[in-house]
């Protein structure tokens, strides 16, 4: 997630080829499909990632643990490619399972472990948390996630005033969010975050032109 720019600096020679939109479109098809064969609530993040709803599916296929297991596998097969997966009550917990091994990690977090899995993540991990507030919490003293679940509502509340109540059930691994298919969404956004201002006008052309390509392949679909 290096901005161009940035790479550019700090290595001289490097070789800049050009993105293959297209193609992820394809792929990304591809493992989209492979996701519908075990549950049509399929919610899309990015080209490259979704979350599954795949409560309804376990007569038919097994446990989550299972069914992870089985798309994982296919992926590799089918696609080539290594997917990293992670299975949770929850899409917050669901989501960092995915991330905290990647590449090709397999992450089960089971319901009464959640508090423990989160515990020693830092608090940057939490939705939400930017550079700004994750600044706050370390003035405060609060660094990982298990010492901002154990402040009282109250506190974070007059410090953070309405945004507390997402930071404190997040801590607690409570995530109540439906997953809602393309289908059932009132608007589609794509979006990215970069580690440093890009104020290179081609740099943000280029970048507003992805952005707007990944909304169109969703809107189309």
């Amino acid at each position: 997630a290096l901005p161009m720019a940035r790479a550019k600096r700090q290595c001289k020679d490097l070789v800049i080829l050009g993105g293959r939109h297209k193609h992820y479109a394809d792929v990304s098809k591809e493992i989209r499909n492979i996701f519908h064969r075990y549950t049509p609530l399929v919610e899309p993040l990015s080209l490259d990632e979704a979350f599954l709803d795949v409560i309804a599916s376990r007569q038919l296929f097994g446990e989550p643990e299972s069914i992870g297991r089985r798309i994982k596998k296919e992926i590799k097969h089918e696609v080539g490619l290594v997917a990293s997966v992670g299975v949770a009550s929850c899409k917050f917990v669901a989501k960092i399972a995915s991330d905290v091994r990647k590449p090709g990690g397999f992450v089960v977090v089971d319901p009464e472990q959640v508090q423990a899995f989160l515990d020693p993540l830092p608090v940057g991990r939490i939705w939400g948390a930017g550079k700004v507030t994750v600044a706050a919490f370390e003035r405060m003293g609060i660094r990982t996630i298990g010492q901002l679940r154990r402040q009282p509502e109250s506190w974070l509340h007059s410090h953070f005033g309405n945004f507390a109540q997402h930071l404190w059930q997040l801590a607690n691994g409570i995530d109540d969010r439906e997953v809602v298919t393309d289908g059932q969404a009132k608007s589609i956004s794509h979006e990215t975050t970069f580690a440093e201002d890009l104020t290179n006008k081609d740099q943000l052309e280029a970048w507003l032109l992805h952005l707007t390509e990944q909304v169109a392949w969703r809107l189309r679909k």
